[in-house]
């Protein structure tokens, strides 16, 4: 099993990427491959582990769950409006 960081993913279209620490490039991730209940999303920055499989545009993450100790993303979109500083 791989492990990797969530590069970025859609809620809306439900895909995204994951860039995988062994290297080789940004790989796709659908929704459908995410191993969680509930609503199946991911955030930007999570690390998730999961396997790789070779399909007809590339190589794809499946069996995506999240590494341990990450926390489930909540459901909807997530936008951070806050900003640091003086």
């Amino acid at each position: 099993m791989a492990t990797g960081t969530v590069k970025w993913f859609n809620n809306a279209k439900g895909y995204g990427f994951i860039l995988s620490e062994s290297g080789g490039g940004d790989l796709f991730v659908h929704y459908s491959s995410i191993q969680m209940a509930g609503y199946k999303t991911l955030r930007a920055g999570q690390q998730v582990d999961f396997d790789v499989q070779e399909g007809p545009k590339g190589p794809h993450a499946i069996n995506i769950r999240l590494a341990e100790g990450e926390a489930e993303a909540e459901a909807g979109p997530e936008e951070d409006t806050a900003e640091s500083g003086p």
